[in-house]
């Protein structure tokens, strides 16, 4: 019997983060599987295209399957990969379709050239944008999702998510020692730059005094009279966390450089700065800012990550099985799920100020089953 034959290609783009490489591993051994594939009546290869869109914008396309931008992957070579973080594929934030430099057609040949049959794409909303373009074009495109945000409206999840907050924990824990040797007020940054997950959720599970989050613009009076309620109460030091995409109100988010990236993106930053002073001019108690910034991103990913690239890795490549293309993997109400792509690209998954946060106390919420009609 003869078998059909079928080529993948696999990439990441966009911010790095833990899960990646556990769901490149188990899209790879799931598509290459040879007891699936005797059941399935197909073979399939998989080319990893490294360092995002940019390995499919600059490939030669007179030299296709150049080593310097893709890679063949194996079951052994991607046998120990869900142990590590970042991509060992690298990543970027190129993007094909920018308007000063549209690479979109060179990047349509050299998915022709490579012989690819379909394409699995991890990344956020812009990588996801992307694949959704190429998805209108033809290509048989499959996303998984992956930012340390998770605002990608459609799933209760994204990758990286989960080990982020690990990270902050950690940190929060170490920095309690100093403050409290010092009697420190300590402003913590994390990133989000739209959504305050990260900060809020981060911020709960390190128990900061206070979480400033996108969603709802803080009184820096407010902030300071609540430092003063809990130094009163006797608390030797404050813990505060605040996303980057926070703001006070009647003001504009805080940029850290006006250069913006081939997605129009400013990098944002700078909150912290603004409100630890603020604090200490307002409250004469001793503040300090710490920004974790890419500490969020690094590091080995967790066991919710591996356990979730895993699955979203074998979605994915169910997916491309059954070529049932511009899907992006997803999980809702604990359930593995595959959703229109043009889903996933929608207005972002924001923070409930109404149901989840706390508009008086700016902390997590303080009522779960209570006040219920």
């Amino acid at each position: 019997m003869s078998m059909e034959r079928r080529k993948i290609g696999i990439l990441t783009g966009g911010g790095d983060c833990a899960g990646l490489n556990p769901a490149i591993k188990w899209a790879v051994k799931t598509a290459l599987d040879a007891r699936l594939a005797a059941e399935r009546g197909t073979q399939f290869e998989v080319l990893g295209i490294y360092n995002g869109w940019e390995g499919l914008m600059y490939l030669d396309p007179a030299m296709p399957e150049d080593p310097q931008f893709v890679v063949p992957l194996t079951e052994e070579l991607v046998r120990t990969w869900d142990r590590y973080g970042g991509t060992n594929l690298g990543s970027s934030r190129a993007n094909p379709y920018n308007p000063k430099h549209d690479l979109s057609g060179v990047v349509l040949e050299n998915i022709k050239n490579l012989g690819l049959d379909s394409l699995i794409v991890i990344g956020g909303e812009d990588t996801l944008g992307v694949a959704s373009k190429l998805s209108s074009a033809g290509v048989g495109i499959v996303g998984i999702p992956k930012t340390i945000d998770k605002d990608l409206p459609g799933t209760d999840y994204t990758l990286g998510f989960e080990t982020a907050l690990n990270v902050i924990v950690e940190c929060v824990d170490r920095l309690r020692t100093t403050a409290g040797s010092h009697r420190r007020v300590f402003v913590v940054e994390t990133m989000g730059r739209h959504a305050g997950w990260l900060a809020l959720e981060g911020g709960e599970s390190s128990g900061a005094y206070i979480i400033l989050i996108p969603e709802c613009d803080f009184s820096i009076e407010r902030v300071n009279d609540l430092i003063l309620e809990g130094n009163r109460s006797g608390a030797r030091y404050e813990i505060v966390i605040v996303a980057e995409g926070a703001k006070p109100e009647g003001c504009t988010e805080f940029v850290r450089s006006n250069r913006v990236d081939s997605f129009g993106h400013h990098t944002l930053g700078g909150v912290a700065d603004f409100v630890a002073k603020a604090i200490e001019d307002g409250t004469g108690l001793e503040t300090r800012s710490m920004v974790l910034s890419h500490l969020q991103r690094g590091g080995v990913p967790c066991a919710f990550d591996r356990r979730m690239g895993r699955y979203f890795g074998i979605a994915a490549a169910d997916l491309v099985v059954d070529k049932d293309f511009g899907k992006m993997v997803a999980v809702t109400h604990g359930e593995i799920c595959a959703i229109p792509l043009h889903q996933a690209l929608g207005p972002p998954h924001l923070v409930n100020i109404n149901t989840q946060y706390d508009t008086v106390r700016y902390n997590g919420r303080r009522t779960i089953l209570g006040h219920r009609a």
